[in-house]
């Protein structure tokens, strides 16, 4: 092969090499600006809540969110007791859940509880507190990352957060902090309900001299101390709280529950 033959042969390399290279950097480049303009889009709230970029930063780290009808949270269409407004949270159809959080938009203190499933089903009820009428929302992270959030609009008349709790009128309040009840309902189709109470003022720090008390870390363990459930509830959740979530029946045997409140008070009870 002659030195002309050569030069061409390599020059036409070298051009098909810098073709390659040069389509792929237009590929990457392409790729990137789909993607950073499809994040970039603005989420559209189908609740139309002033504050949910607010809480979208502030609650969830402006992570990515999809809003799925499949996280369903239920709660009264008026609030008649702002003290004591029923939630019930449900996942269905979207895997293992890691972590769910539940918050309201406009409320003085907006995050009201996470739960940590673990072993148990998505789902939980309790009590809580409202300030003024606001979308109840309810966010599932599943193991990709995303969170998949749901809600409900809240009408209330308002001063839940910031009335003082009724229990410290009583004198013997203190005598009974901590005490626990709770009751197991077996269901043949589906998974047993279990329901305990713990007593404690939950209060919020937001009533004229009466300092933020409530409860913090709530843990359900099996007989064997092993996980079960892992629960963080903040200010807004009821007085004397309830709390109710679903699990197999052979779980419940020598259920223990244990946690602590923002003053260091423990909680250690075998559920019955």
């Amino acid at each position: 092969m002659t030195n002309s033959h050569q030069l061409k042969k390599y020059s036409e390399i070298k051009v098909t090499k810098s073709l390659k290279t040069g389509f792929k950097i237009i590929l990457n480049f392409w790729l990137l600006t789909s993607v950073n303009l499809a994040y970039s889009q603005p989420i559209v709230d189908p609740l139309d809540s002033p504050s949910w970029n607010l809480v979208h930063k502030l609650i969830l780290s402006n992570e990515t969110v999809v809003f799925d009808d499949r996280v369903k949270v239920i709660v009264p269409d008026m609030a008649e007791d702002p003290m004591n407004v029923p939630v019930s949270v449900n996942v269905d159809g979207l895997g293992e859940i890691e972590e769910i959080r539940l918050f309201a938009d406009l409320n003085p203190i907006k995050e009201i509880l996470n739960f940590h499933p673990g072993k148990i089903e998505p789902f939980i009820a309790f009590r809580f507190k409202v300030q003024n009428s606001t979308p109840v929302r309810a966010a599932a992270r599943t193991k990709d990352g995303v969170w998949h959030v749901g809600g409900s609009w809240l009408d209330a008349t308002g001063g839940g957060c910031t009335a003082p709790s009724l229990g410290r009128a009583l004198d013997n309040w203190v005598d009974t902090l901590g005490d626990v009840k709770s009751r197991l309902w077996s269901r043949a189709d589906r998974p047993d309900r279990l329901r305990f109470r713990i007593m404690h003022p939950m209060d919020t720090g937001l009533a004229p001299g009466i300092p933020e008390f409530y409860i913090e870390t709530l843990e359900l363990k099996d007989k064997h101390g092993e996980l079960l459930a892992h629960i963080e509830s903040y200010q807004p959740v009821s007085e004397n709280p309830f709390f109710s979530v679903d699990l197999e029946s052979k779980l419940f045997q020598g259920i223990v529950l244990t946690g602590r409140d923002n003053n260091g008070n423990l909680i250690n009870q075998v559920l019955q």
